[in-house]
């Protein structure tokens, strides 16, 4: 029975390699697999899907506008997968919902929330109706779980901007929530 999965973690902790290794395994075994991510995510090219370890694979873009039910109709596949799905709309949320129940797997990789802790529309939106929720964990710099995606500039963090940044490495670190309070801390006293 077709399902739709939330796959979520901070950043580094290899969600995009997930991804990537799930299409390939997929792929190995004969199924067509459709790779997505949202156009807002164009740092390696709108239609690329990078990862850190040096994994990539070229994907279909999902703009904001796009009706993914329809979308499906016209361009069937075996199964989805959508990296970084936490810059989706609730409401194409609803619709890859819609064509698990009736169609495919739908495998979604993302954040769960922003550098301020708050979740992304997306993410929100899978937290209430996947099927599926599996946290990818990874470590901060102290040893403990990394949960935060801490937002870095000049090596400060920052606790101000928009919500969506694109960025990697160079812009976030994945921190524990204690970490992320001393940082904050440190922030607000202008440390």
């Amino acid at each position: 029975m077709p399902k739709l999965y939330f796959k979520y973690g901070a950043m580094g902790s290899s969600k995009s390699a997930q991804a990537l290794m799930t299409k390939f395994n997929y792929e190995e075994k004969g199924y067509s697999v459709g790779l997505m991510k949202p156009a807002v995510d164009d740092r390696d090219g709108a239609d690329i899907v990078k990862s850190r370890v040096g994994l990539i694979g070229k994907g279909i873009v999902i703009t904001p506008d796009m009706n993914l039910s329809e979308w499906f109709e016209r361009n069937h596949y075996d199964v989805l997968i959508v990296d970084e799905a936490q810059f989706l709309s609730a409401q194409q949320i609803e619709q890859l919902k819609q064509i698990a129940i009736h169609e495919v797997p739908v495998l979604c990789f993302g954040l769960k929330s922003d550098f301020r802790t708050v979740m992304f529309e997306g993410s929100k939106r899978l937290f209430e109706i996947a099927d599926s929720l599996t946290e990818i964990k990874s470590v901060c710099k102290c040893g403990r779980k990394a949960e935060v995606n801490a937002r870095v500039i000049d090596g400060r963090m920052v606790l101000e901007g928009a919500q969506i940044d694109i960025g990697g490495n160079d812009k976030y670190i994945g921190v524990c929530y204690g970490c992320w309070l001393e940082y904050k801390r440190q922030a607000e006293e202008g440390l």
